[in-house]
């Protein structure tokens, strides 16, 4: 299984079907080291555009978002 993160700048437009070839991404065997990755490509002052893996998940940047600020919480809360 592989999940690829698609990132660019901040303020990037959606990635569409015909350039995602063109937009740079970083590929993950799991699901798990691809989020973390998606984090960090968010505080480095860019933006994760789109989450895709082999299993069919495709996550656009809002539900990145979503996913990772659930994680954050849980963080706040558990400490």
């Amino acid at each position: 299984m592989s999940y690829r993160v698609y990132s660019g700048p901040k303020g990037s437009d959606d990635i569409s079907p015909m350039n995602k070839s063109q937009t740079l991404f970083k590929q993950f065997d799991v699901l798990d080291e691809a989020l973390s990755w998606a984090r960090h490509v968010g505080q480095t002052g860019r933006v994760a555009l789109l989450l895709e893996g082999d299993d069919g998940t495709r996550m656009d940047r809002r539900e990145i978002g979503n996913a990772l600020g659930v994680g954050q919480r849980e963080q706040v809360g558990g400490h």
